[in-house]
């Protein structure tokens, strides 16, 4: 028996030539940066279940924005803390023209920088219950909570949010938005829809840093079942329908096969959400020495990337940022 001709090693011996035949590429272009933005002056307030990510008020919101720009990221989405006393039932804070989404936009933009600047449109952490719609009882009403993320969506936009993301999983909401956005001749901003958003154990660390935990039961009504798969392309089909953009899956690492099908089927910008608890598992694990920071974020985001996620929303895109160096 003469040697098999293939010897795939010999691709990967040389360090040069393993880059030149790599099948996926991880950019700082394909990353976007959650952020917390609170009430106060001056405020960077370590979240202890996120090690590494803050609350920021609007005036240093601006410089860890700049910060990230210099590091070559594109976009931030935003997340609004309001203050307890400022919640209510409906959470009207959500689209007050001096809310804290709506000033923390404007000063972005003041400040000139060259990110796109995105934001997250749900009611749950502007509800004094917790929930992510209009409550009646024990029940989230679907239809009588649409207007409501049309008018905070709306409020984002006139204060200079490039494009908005609806992420409470309602029947319709996307079209209500699409409508409000266009009638008010902002046909040109793009929805980034939260479509495949499933009621995860992974978002214990967001919660506690957005004060967002429901004061009643859960999500289960309207977030999707982790067993599901074809719900979720029937999800994504009809917020396409309804004019979006992007569409996300949520979280990332224990859906990748569900993202793999979306790209496969329907060939749109797909969007990943690796999320609070995921992020969370690699800092502890790196603070116990059970592996290498670096190696294991842009593993892990490199994972995403492979199973066809064009955007990475992660609250490590700062440090994969530096690691990757502009690339």
């Amino acid at each position: 028996m003469t040697f098999p001709t293939h010897r795939p090693r010999r691709l990967r011996e040389s360090g040069l030539l393993r880059d030149l035949v790599r099948e996926t590429r991880l950019s700082v272009d394909d990353l976007i940066y959650p952020l917390f933005v609170a009430e106060g002056q001056g405020v960077r307030d370590p979240i202890a279940t996120l090690p590494g990510q803050y609350r920021y008020s609007v005036d240093t919101l601006v410089t860890e924005c700049r910060r990230a720009a210099d590091l070559g990221l594109k976009a931030v989405l935003l997340f609004g803390i309001p203050d307890d006393g400022d919640k209510d039932a409906t959470g009207t804070c959500a689209w007050a023209a001096d809310g804290i989404v709506q000033r923390a936009i404007r000063a972005i933009k003041e400040a000139d920088l060259p990110l796109c600047v995105m934001t997250d449109v749900c009611l749950c952490e502007y509800t004094s219950h917790g929930h992510c719609g209009v409550v009646q009882g024990q029940r989230i009403l679907n239809d009588p909570s649409l207007p409501l993320y049309a008018r905070q969506a709306l409020s984002h936009v006139e204060a200079g949010a490039d494009l908005v993301a609806p992420s409470d999983m309602m029947d319709g909401r996307v079209g209500a938005i699409r409508a409000a956005l266009d009638g008010a001749g902002h046909e040109h901003v793009p929805i980034m829809a939260y479509s495949a958003k499933y009621a995860s154990a992974f978002y214990g660390p967001f919660r506690d840093a957005a004060g967002s935990a429901p004061s009643f039961g859960d999500r289960r009504s309207h977030q999707m079942d982790p067993a599901n798969g074809d719900e979720a392309l029937r999800e994504v089909a009809l917020d396409l329908e309804e004019g979006a953009d992007i569409v996300m899956v949520k979280p990332a690492l224990p859906y990748l096969d569900i993202v793999w099908r979306v790209k496969q089927r329907f060939g749109v910008p797909v969007a990943a959400y690796h999320v609070s608890g995921e992020y969370a598992m690699i800092e502890f694990a790196a603070r116990a020495n059970a592996g290498d920071r670096e190696r294991l974020v842009l593993e892990t985001l490199g994972s995403i990337r492979r199973a066809g996620a064009d955007l990475i929303l992660t609250y490590h895109a700062p440090f994969a940022a530096e690691r990757l160096g502009g690339r």
